[in-house]
Parts: C-alpha cells; sequence; structure tokens
C-alpha cells in the first residue's frame, strides 16, 4: 500500500523583483528561522549538502533538487522510509513583483509516522512564515 502524499502550500506576492526574490532566496546567509542556523557544503546548486543545526540536536542533512534558475529549487530531507522536500517556487507578476510558492511535501512508504509533527510544524506556520520571507526580501531591497 503506498500512502498518499502530504501536502502543505501557500503563495504570497511581494513588491520585488524576480531577480532579487531568486537572489534572496537562494542566499543562506537569509534564512531566518530562530534557533535553527543552516550551513552549505558548497554552492547552491544541484547536489549540494545542507545542514540545519539545533541547538542540543544533531545536524539534520539536506540536499538542494530541481534547480530552475530564477525559478524554483527544492530541499530535500531524506527520514527513515520517508522523504520530506520543501520546494519554492518564484513567478514573475511584473518586472516589480513576485509571487513566492513555498510548498511542503512528505511522501514515502514510512510518511505516516511523521505527518503529525510536519502537519503541527509547517501546516500552521506556513502562510505565517512565508509572509515573514516577503517582508524580508522587501526590506533587503529596498537597503540595496
Amino acid at each position: 500500500m503506498v500512502d498518499t502524499p502530504l501536502v502543505l502550500d501557500h503563495s504570497i506576492e511581494a513588491d520585488v523583483s524576480p531577480a532579487f526574490a531568486w537572489k534572496f532566496r537562494t542566499d543562506i546567509t537569509t534564512w531566518s528561522d530562530p534557533p535553527a542556523t543552516f550551513q552549505l557544503d558548497g554552492p547552491f546548486a544541484e547536489g549540494t549538502r545542507g545542514l540545519t543545526l539545533m541547538p542540543g540536536q544533531e545536524p539534520l542533512a539536506w540536499w538542494i533538487r530541481d534547480v530552475r534558475h530564477g525559478h524554483s529549487f527544492a530541499i530535500e530531507m531524506p527520514l527513515d522510509h520517508a522523504t520530506l522536500r520543501f520546494e519554492w517556487h518564484l513567478g514573475a507578476v511584473s518586472e516589480r513583483r513576485t509571487k513566492l510558492t513555498h510548498r511542503v511535501i512528505l511522501s514515502g512508504p514510512n510518511l505516516e509516522t511523521y505527518r503529525t509533527q510536519v502537519e503541527a510544524e509547517f501546516g500552521a506556520n506556513l502562510a505565517a512564515g512565508l509572509e515573514k520571507i516577503a517582508q524580508s526580501m522587501v526590506a533587503a531591497e529596498n537597503i540595496v
């Protein structure tokens, strides 16, 4: 039996150029999710390994996947017989406005083990988190 993947997603528009949105979102120094911090083992490119570091916990490894420069990328985190995937899609609404879509997908034969945790951590916070990212993008572009 194959379980249906859990898919959570949200979209928002931000008053930033698509080029700036891409540059901001693929620069992990702009990723802010305290107390987590993030590291990359190379450039932001297909196959590069990253780590999420949380105080008092073992690092969580993930990989960059499906990079379509300027448009989309995914972060995949392997779990025990399951995969947690974070997809980012950036689409031009105009020269100065970008639609950001963040999709969280939990899949695999063991997804039920993680369903409640993923729904709790991401379901209620997806919209607010994306709003925070959009606001940070706007503020950062206005500084440049």
